[in-house]
């Protein structure tokens, strides 16, 4: 019998083939129309538009408004394949033709699963309808399909019931190949007891069998799905019922099946409630009453789910284990490769049962229907997956020798010993063996790429001309033949179709149409802290969801939208809960480093000082304090501390986060160390603004050391990270930090910058202006005074050296020159008011001018202008300047200690420039010279605006002699200056001069010369007054000479005595000590 004899049914093989996939795509297309119009949102705009409801209405009642009488619906290709199998009575077995008898239950089952799904649109005749009649105004007749798809329609209502009559015909074929199963199902669903004592999937087991290759008569039945040979049991069962009744081992198979399950999967997340269905199909049938019986026993034991449970708890530590010696020893994949992908197909079926099962149970307690440790064997599932696509060349190169040089001599020996074998037949096994002895292992070192798929095709073509019953070569007397192939077939998809096998084993990508559900085990995982580490198995199963569309569906989004949000969702997530991990370690380690802070040592040196009245203490009852460290002290190792249980639930999510570098999901490639980077960057962010404590209402800020010191604990946790995670937290730290220095940040947020900036400007040299506070030259620091009100805060913990050294660590160059700038703006404006006050005075400033060395001229000149408010005016606003150029002082002076400059080669401006940005001292400020520039007046030309400068020091000069009556300007010698803040005028004369006769160009020694002689003149004056009051601290006043040259890197000593003689300065130092020592006596 040759293969062209054959040819009625020459096509077996291609028409499985194709209606199989074509099937698979209309279910696709039917499923989206039936969720459409399910969805309110997305239902087709005709079926909710007002206008044609009654249009709608009329086309439902009438339908389908044809004659029907010769149209036979059955007439299709499904239905003739099933008759051309009847009429040539195909032999089915799927231990021996495999492909052939899955290809035809699947067939059937797909064919069933359309019907029932497409009587479950319930616009289905709406849709039909209207689109006949659009069909019919559009070309004038009907679709001449319509007839045939409106009787099926009709005739479908209730599908099952239609295609047990349908199928009757059918029934042997059917029966047959369930029948067949009878050696592979019952094995399959097997209990967790009896797995565990057959030590299922174990590769340590026997240790001397571990390099022997894994073998079985029935090697594609072995990761054959558990849940689609129910799905052939319980509608091919129902389809040819009247078996169960005259075959024990159909009846056996049946039960078995409706104790497993209570609901099977249609299509997505389409169920068939299974004993419900099956009671309503054989309620009405005679002699049924033993089979609905049935049903309801096997009812009670599907509503279970403890098999389940059990078998999911063994499936766990079977595939840690497979999981674990294959990373060891990934050799083993290539004997042990069936147990990979029958513990993949395996771990498969429960995953899926469960996650259909807890969707649509309804029994009330569902327990057996929630894992909380299904994460673990998802995990387990994908470390297998990365295994067999990390080693896939080990494989190939295993079974390339395998194929060539055992399985071609097996087949080769079989197919000489065949008693009968017609040419066509010989020729095909002979190509058989030529293509598995031409393999060599060259092949795989060089990367060439193997292609199986025609000898797979011919295999099944073969199957189909040996199954038939007048073959001439029946595979059914040959039994051993046919499982030889399918071992051979499994042995090459091994080298060829990794990819496909790991899809077929192993895809759950049905979790994309149970998101809720998906979502819920995901927090679940979260939640359980032993669980948090599988936690990326979520994101990864996203990858699997591109298997679930279908190229008859081309315009389907919902799954790849579904799926970057949910692998986006849950990356988010992980971060965020490693991140709220990170910031509790961080909260406790602030504690304990806030403990270590010195304020907190006083009352232990307070009582180490009163140790002899321990005993009055000791009744007041008061509790003696923890010393910082005793949390270290462990006198029991189960004592668990929240920190311990912090660091072990964080070191268990980053494994998790950390387990992949990157993942592609629908073409995008998600990083999820990058989501914990971006969560430690908000966060790191949030929190040091947060750890200021900055309060807008009361002013209050945390001082620069405490920040410091709690950044630096909070930096230290990160760096830690880098031993969980290979994430670069120097990276979080320049992003974060630089932006600290800025005066917002990058979401436009202000930072500890502008907030220092602010408070400093506003609270602290607002005080100092207030008369509040004072600048101690002695300390290097500003000072409360006495005062009626008190301040809410101590000016000197916040302006020492230390303070100013952490603010210029916190800040860094970048924030200490906006702190400068911002200081700066605030003496541009009091300069700026000065210069209207001279320009309101100028004409008696000129005259004081040119005849300061001339007293006659000079007395009328000095009384008007002493007498004005302007006087006073002056000398504050100077006075004002000087202490914020004495604070900028103390800001440079940290700076410089916490940032050293080496080397500075640079060019005229930019050397002052880039000097002062580094805390180094200028005789020319050149903030200051940027900050006066930007005010030059655009009515007022540059002589002008240099002679209104000018006049500025005479100014000064002249009022100096008026602080002498003030009570508050004695000097203290034990601060090195005064009370009311006059010694900053030495610093505002010098700096201001320098910046002012920068800018217009002039001499700034020449400038600061005449200043020194006017001064000195207007000073000498006060010495022959009489008035007590005037004069009561005039050597005090005296001394700001001296100060001011001190200060002066353009005056000397000798320029001093020359217009005010040393003696009086003598003088004046020895009255204002001699004045300290008494009033302090």
């Amino acid at each position: 019998h040759s293969l062209t004899s054959l040819d009625p049914h020459f096509r077996l093989a291609e028409k499985f083939t194709i209606l199989n996939d074509r099937g698979i795509g209309m279910l696709t297309r039917i499923y989206n129309i039936k969720k459409a119009c399910g969805d309110p949102k997305a239902k087709p705009s005709y079926l909710v538009d007002k206008n044609l409801e009654s249009v709608v209405k009329f086309i439902v009642r009438k339908f389908p408004a044809i004659e029907t009488r010769n149209n036979n619906v059955s007439s299709d290709n499904v239905s003739e394949l099933l008759n051309t199998i009847d009429a040539c009575q195909v032999f089915f077995d799927v231990t021996v033709n495999f492909d052939l008898t899955k290809n035809y239950l699947d067939l059937v089952v797909t064919y069933t699963t359309l019907m029932m799904l497409l009587s479950r649109i319930e616009e289905r005749k709406a849709i039909i309808g209207l689109y006949n009649y659009a069909h019919e105004m559009t070309h004038g007749a009907s679709d001449r399909e319509y007839p045939r798809l409106g009787q099926m329609i009709v005739d479908y209502e209730n599908p099952l019931k239609k295609m047990m009559e349908e199928f009757v015909p059918h029934g042997k074929s059917l029966s047959d190949a369930l029948i067949s199963l009878q050696m592979v199902y019952p094995r399959r669903n097997l209990s967790a007891d009896q797995w565990r004592n057959a030590q299922l999937l174990s590769l340590i087991s026997a240790p001397s069998t571990m390099l022997n290759p894994a073998q079985s008569d029935t090697m594609p039945c072995e990761y054959l799905s558990l849940d689609c040979m129910e799905k052939w049991i319980v509608f091919g069962f129902v389809l040819c019922h009247a078996v169960l009744n005259t075959d024990p081992a159909a009846l056996s198979l049946w039960k078995l099946a409706l104790q497993s399950s209570t609901c099977l999967c249609l299509f997505r997340d389409e169920v068939f409630h299974i004993h419900k269905a099956c009671e309503d199909l054989f309620v009405n049938i005679r002699g049924y009453n033993k089979r609905l019986n049935d049903i309801k026993e096997c009812k009670e034991q599907a509503l279970s789910g403890t098999m389940h449970r059990e078998r999911r708890k063994f499936l766990r530590s079977a595939l840690k284990e497979l999981a674990t010696v294959l990373s060891d020893q990934p050799g083993l994949l290539g004997p042990k490769a069936l147990f990979v992908f029958m513990a993949l197909s395996f771990a498969r079926d429960e995953i899926i049962w469960l996650l259909r099962h807890a969707d649509n149970i309804q029994k009330k307690s569902t327990d057996d229907f929630i894992d909380k440790h299904v994460a673990e064997l998802i995990f387990y599932m994908e470390e297998l997956r990365a295994h067999i696509r990390k080693y896939g060349p080990v494989m190939q190169r295993y079974y390339v020798q395998y194929l060539s040089g055992f399985d071609a001599v097996i087949l080769n020996e079989l197919v000489q010993n065949l008693s009968v074998c017609p040419e066509d037949e010989s020729i095909i096994m002979s190509s058989f063996v030529n293509t598995m002895t031409s393999l060599s292992v060259k092949q795989v070192e060089d990367g060439d790429m193997f292609d199986f798929r025609g000898m797979r095709l011919d295999w099944f073509r073969l199957q189909a001309y040996t199954s038939v019953s007048k073959a001439s070569l029946g595979i059914a007397d040959h039994r051993e033949l046919g499982k030889m192939m399918n071992t051979i077939i499994f042995h090459t998809k091994m080298v060829d179709s990794l990819v496909e096998m790991l899809v077929e084993t192993s895809d759950i990508s049905i979790f994309c149409f149970y998101s809720r559900a998906f979502e819920k085990m995901f927090q679940q995982c979260l939640e359980l802290p032993s669980q948090s580490r599988h936690s990326i198995s979520f994101p990864l199963l996203c990858t699997h969801f591109m298997s679930c569309t279908h190229e008859l569906c081309p315009e389907e989004v919902r799954p790849r939208n579904q799926c970057l949000s949910l692998c986006n969702m849950f990356l988010d997530e992980m971060a965020k809960q490693a991140r709220n991990l990170i910031t509790d370690i961080c909260t406790e380690q602030c504690t304990l480093s806030d403990q270590l802070l010195p304020k907190h040592c006083a009352k232990t040196i307070s009582q180490a000082v009163n140790k002899k009245s321990k005993k009055l203490t000791g009744k007041k009852g008061e509790p003696e304090r923890e010393k910082p460290g005793v949390e270290s002290m462990r006198k029991n190792r189960l004592l668990v501390t929240n920190l311990d249980k912090l660091h072990t639930a964080l070191s268990e999510l980053c494994f998790s986060i950390n387990y992949v570098p990157n993942m592609v999901v629908w073409e995008h490639t998600f990083t999820p160390r990058e989501y914990l980077t971006s969560h430690l960057e908000i966060r790191f962010t949030k929190s040091i603004v947060g750890m200021t404590m900055y309060n807008q209402a009361t002013q209050e800020i945390a001082k620069p050391s405490e920040l410091l010191t709690s950044v630096r604990s909070y930096m230290t946790v990160l760096q830690s990270i880098e031993n969980y995670v290979q994430i670069d937290i120097t990276r979080v730290f320049n992003n974060v930090l630089l932006q600290q220095t800025q005066h917002l940040d990058s979401h436009g947020e202000p930072t500890i910058t502008s907030l220092y900036t602010n408070w400093y400007l506003e609270t602290l040299l607002r005080q100092v202006s207030n008369g509040h506070i004072a600048y101690f030259p002695a300390m290097k620091a500003f000072v409360n005074l006495p005062t009626e009100n008190e301040l809410t805060f101590n000016a000197e913990e916040y302006s020492d050296i230390s303070e100013m050294r952490s603010l210029s660590e916190l800040l860094g160059p970048y924030g200490m020159k906006f702190l400068s700038e911002s200081l700066m703006w605030h003496i541009s404006s009091q300069v700026a008011e000065l210069k209207k006050l001279v320009v309101d005075n100028v004409e008696v400033l000129n005259q004081m001018r040119t005849s300061f060395d001339k007293p006659e001229q000079m007395a009328p000149c000095l009384c008007p202008c002493l007498c004005s408010v302007a006087v006073d005016s002056v000398l504050k606003r100077m006075t004002i300047i000087g202490v914020i150029l004495s604070f900028r002082s103390l800001a440079q002076e940290a700076l410089r200690d916490v940032s050293p400059v080496t080397t500075l080669i640079l060019v005229a401006m930019n050397v002052y420039e880039l000097s002062s940005a580094a805390g180094l001292p200028c005789e020319i400020d050149p903030a200051l010279v940027v900050a006066l520039s930007s005010q030059k007046s655009e009515n007022i030309s540059p002589e002008e605006e240099y002679k209104i400068a000018c006049l500025l020091m005479v100014f000064v000069a002249v009022s100096m002699p008026t602080l002498a009556s003030n009570v508050m300007s004695q000097y203290s010698p034990a601060i090195e200056g005064h009370c009311n803040n006059i010694h900053c005028l030495a610093k505002a004369v010098n700096q201001i001069a320098a910046a002012l006769f920068t800018i217009h160009k002039g001499s700034i020694e020449d400038r600061l010369k005449e200043f020194l002689a006017l001064a000195s003149s207007s000073l000498l004056k006060i010495g022959q007054e009489t008035d007590k009051m005037t004069t009561r601290n005039r050597e005090s006043v005296y001394l700001l000479l001296d100060m001011i040259v001190q200060e002066s890197p353009f005056l000397t000593m000798d320029l001093l005595e020359s217009c005010f003689p040393y003696v009086l300065l003598r003088n004046a130092y020895h009255a204002v000590y001699k004045q300290s020592i008494s009033s302090s006596a």
